[in-house]
C-alpha cells in the first residue's frame, strides 16, 4: 500500500494515476449522490403510489361490501311501494306485509307505511302503522303521527316526496331504540287517477349503523392511522374521537383551523369524489395522507388516514444504511484505486481472451482487475462495466417479456369479466312465448366498448338496448360497464325509454373529464299488446322486418350521443308490432367493417343479408349478419366492435 501511495505522490498532478484516481473518485461520488437522491425520491413516490393503490383496493372492497347490504335493504321497501300503487290494503294486511318484511330481512330495524293526510281514510289525518324490533326481541307494532309528531313535515317524508325518488336520510340517534345510530331509506308510492300520478305516501326501512361503523373502524392498514365516515353534509358518522360523532363535521374543523384545503377536500367528499391527498396536522394530529371514496347508495364518504411519519419511517432507516455503506464503499474504493495505480497492468492479451468469452455469451467470466498507471486499467474497468451492463440488459429483457405476458393474461381476464356483464343465456325467457330475442358481441380487441342488454321490467314489458362507446380498449370497456349499469338501474324504473336516456345522459355527463360518449338505441316492448316504445341517442337506426314485406329502416328521432350535453331531452316514438315482425339492432362495426381493399360493408349489404334469410328466427338472423360481415372482411383484421341484437314479436299463441 505505501509504495503505491509513494508512486502516486511522485507522479504528481500530471500523472495518469493521479488523474485516473481523481476522475474515478469524483465520478463515483457524483453517481452515488445522484443515485441516492433519485432512490430517496423514487422510493417516496413508490410508497405513496402503493399506499394509494392498497387504500383504494381495501376501501372499494369495503364500499362494495356495504353497497350489497344497502342495495338489499333498498329493494325491500321499493317492492312494497310498488305493491301499494294499486288498491289500498286493509290495516291487518298492511301490518302483515311490514311484519313479513322485518322477518325476512334481519338487517332492517323497523318499517312504516306513512300515508298523506286523509289519503288512507277521509277522517284520518295521520295513518302510519310502524313496526320495529323490541329491546328484548320480538316485533313491536305502533302508530306514528299526532299533533306533536307530524311526520309528513319530517325529512324522511318530505325529501322523497319533493325529489320524486327514494332517499336515504341523514344519520340520527334513535333514543327509543337505546340511543342507536340509525338511517332511514324512504321510497315514495303513488296512485293513478284518470292517468294522473298522485303522491300517496312513503314506505321506509330503518337500519342500525353499528355494523357500518364497525366495518369502517377496521379499514386502516396501519396501527397509527385511522378511518372515518362522513354523511352527505360532512358530519362525522364514525371517527376514533367519539366527541366528533354527530357533533362535528369536516367543515367545522376546517373553519376552526382556518384550513381552506380541508374545506375543499370536504366539498369533494360530499360531491361523491375520491382522491389521495395530504392533510395538515390540525386535522389528523400530524402531517398525514388521506384516501377518500364515496358510498353511492347513502351519498356518504369514507376516509382513511395514513400518518406520513409512519409511512416514510422505513425510508429513513434505509437511507442511514445506504449512507453508511456508501461511505465505507467510497473509502474502500479509494484504497483500491491507490493500490491499483501502484501496480503493473496485466497484458492486453488476457483482456482480449476474456472479451472473447463475453462475446460468446459467457457473462459470468471473471474479468481481471489490472493494476497499472496507464490506459490498461481503464480498459479493464470498461470491460467490467460492460459485463454488468450486459447482465442488466438481459435481466431487463426478461422482466419486460414477463410483464408483457402478464398484461396479455390480465387482458384475457378483463375480456372474460366484460363478457360476463352481458346476457349470455339463450333463450333468456323460455316461459315467455310472446317474443324471441338473441344477441351477440364480437370485440375488436380483448375488451371493447360495445354493449347490449335486455331484461324483463314486469310481466308485460321487456327492455332491450344496443350501444357503442367512443374509442376502444380498456377505457371504452370501463365506460361501457358504467353505461350498462346505469341503463339497467334507471330503465327498470322508467316507463318511457326517453326518460331513461335523459337520466343516464345526466349521470354520464357528470365529471366526464375524458369526454367519452356512447350511442344507444333502446326500447320497451309490451309483448302482450305489441306496442313498442323506443328512443335513440345518436345510434344507427334499426332494421324493421315485417312479417310480410322487405326489410326497411325504422324511422326515429336520431337524438344526441350520451355523455356530451347534460341538458339534452330525448323523445319517445311508438310503433305497433304485428305477430311475426322482427327488429334488428346493430352497432356501426357491422356496416363499417372493411375488407382488404378498404371497402365498407355498407347499409345496403346489411339489408340484402337480412332479406336473404328465409327464417326470421332471431338467432338465425344474428348468425347470418355475423357470417356475412366475416366473409366480406376476409383476411382484414377487425377494426371495430360488432354487436347484433334481433327481437321477434310472436304475439299471443
Amino acid at each position: 500500500m505505501l509504495p503505491a501511495l509513494r508512486n502516486l505522490r511522485e507522479g504528481g498532478k500530471g500523472g495518469l494515476a493521479f488523474r485516473l484516481s481523481l476522475f474515478i473518485l469524483t465520478a463515483t461520488a457524483f453517481i452515488f449522490l445522484t443515485a441516492f437522491g433519485y432512490s430517496y425520491f423514487y422510493s417516496r413516490k413508490q410508497i405513496l403510489a402503493n399506499v394509494e393503490k392498497n387504500a383504494e383496493a381495501v376501501t372499494m372492497a369495503t364500499v362494495s361490501k356495504i353497497e350489497v347490504v344497502l342495495e338489499g335493504v333498498a329493494k325491500v321497501p321499493s317492492y312494497l311501494a310498488r305493491n301499494l300503487q294499486g288498491d289500498k290494503p286493509s290495516l291487518p294486511v298492511l301490518q302483515q306485509q311490514i311484519i313479513a318484511l322485518l322477518q325476512t330481512n334481519p338487517e332492517i330495524f323497523g318499517s312504516t307505511v306513512a300515508y298523506e293526510p286523509y289519503a288512507y281514510e277521509a277522517r284520518s289525518r295521520y295513518f302510519a302503522p310502524y313496526i320495529c324490533r323490541g329491546k328484548y326481541g320480538g316485533l313491536v307494532p305502533t302508530f306514528l303521527g299526532n299533533e306533536e309528531y307530524q311526520y309528513f313535515f319530517l325529512d324522511w317524508y318530505q325529501l322523497p316526496k319533493e325529489l320524486d325518488q327514494a332517499v336515504w336520510s341523514e344519520p340520527y340517534f334513535d333514543e327509543g331504540a337505546g340511543n342507536i345510530m340509525m338511517s332511514t331509506y324512504s321510497v315514495p308510492f303513488y296512485t293513478y287517477r284518470e292517468g294522473e300520478k298522485i303522491f300517496t305516501g312513503v314506505v321506509t326501512a330503518d337500519i342500525s349503523l353499528e355494523w357500518l361503523m364497525e366495518i369502517i373502524n377496521k379499514l386502516s392498514p396501519h396501527q397509527a392511522g385511522y378511518s372515518f365516515l362522513v354523511s352527505r353534509n360532512g358530519v362525522f358518522v364514525s371517527h376514533p374521537r367519539k366527541e366528533y360523532i354527530m357533533q362535528e363535521s369536516v367543515f367545522s374543523i376546517a373553519e376552526a383551523n382556518h384550513d381552506r384545503e380541508l374545506r375543499e377536500i370536504g366539498r369533494d367528499m360530499i360531491r361523491g369524489g375520491k382522491g389521495f391527498v395530504t392533510i395538515k396536522s390540525n386535522f389528523a394530529g400530524q402531517r398525514s395522507w388521506m384516501y377518500y371514496a364515496p358510498l353511492p347508495s347513502l351519498g356518504w364518504s369514507i376516509g382513511v388516514v395514513f400518518p406520513e411519519e409512519r409511512l416514510f419511517a422505513g425510508i429513513g432507516r434505509l437511507n442511514a444504511v445506504v449512507l453508511g455503506i456508501g461511505a465505507a464503499g467510497f473509502f474502500a474504493l479509494l484504497i483500491v484505486i491507490v493500490a491499483i495505480s501502484g501496480t503493473i497492468t496485466k497484458p492486453l492479451r488476457v483482456l482480449a481472451d476474456k472479451a472473447g468469452e463475453i462475446a460468446r455469451g459467457n457473462l459470468e467470466v471473471e474479468v481481471p482487475t489490472v493494476s497499472s498507471h496507464d490506459e490498461v486499467a481503464a480498459l479493464s474497468h470498461s470491460f467490467q462495466n460492460m459485463q454488468v451492463a450486459l447482465k442488466e440488459y438481459i435481466n431487463n429483457l426478461a422482466e419486460t417479456t414477463a410483464a408483457k405476458e402478464r398484461i396479455e393474461s390480465e387482458l384475457k381476464i378483463a375480456h372474460t369479466i366484460q363478457m360476463s356483464f352481458l346476457p349470455k343465456r339463450f333463450p333468456p325467457f323460455p316461459e315467455k312465448q310472446e317474443f324471441e330475442i338473441f344477441a351477440a358481441l364480437e370485440p375488436a380487441k380483448e375488451v371493447g366498448g360495445d354493449l347490449y342488454d335486455f331484461f324483463l321490467i314486469d310481466d308485460d314489458h321487456v327492455f332491450f338496448s344496443v350501444g357503442d362507446v367512443s374509442g376502444k380498449g380498456v377505457p371504452a370497456a370501463l365506460f361501457m360497464a358504467v353505461t350498462k349499469t346505469l341503463m339497467k338501474g334507471i330503465a327498470g324504473q322508467s316507463v318511457f325509454p326517453s326518460l331513461a336516456l335523459t337520466k343516464v345522459n345526466q349521470e354520464l355527463c357528470k365529471d366526464n373529464d375524458s369526454s367519452m360518449f356512447v350511442t344507444v338505441f333502446c326500447g320497451i316492448l309490451n309483448f302482450k299488446t305489441g306496442e313498442l316504445l323506443f328512443a335513440n341517442a345518436g345510434h344507427n337506426a334499426p332494421v324493421l322486418m315485417a312479417a310480410e314485406g322487405e326489410p326497411r329502416w325504422l324511422e326515429s328521432d336520431p337524438g344526441f350521443m350520451l355523455g356530451i350535453m347534460e341538458d339534452w331531452q330525448y323523445d319517445t316514438s311508438r310503433l305497433m308490432l304485428h305477430p311475426g315482425d322482427t327488429l334488428v339492432l346493430y352497432s356501426d362495426g357491422v356496416t363499417e367493417a372493411m375488407n382488404v381493399r378498404k371497402e365498407f360493408f355498407t347499409d345496403e349489404a346489411l339489408l340484402r343479408t337480412l332479406a336473404a334469410c328465409p327464417d326470421r328466427n332471431p338467432e338465425t338472423l344474428v348468425t347470418a349478419v355475423l357470417e356475412a360481415v366475416a366473409g366480406f372482411a376476409g383476411e382484414e383484421p377487425q377494426s371495430d366492435d360488432i354487436t347484433v341484437l334481433a327481437l321477434r314479436y310472436r304475439g299471443r299463441t
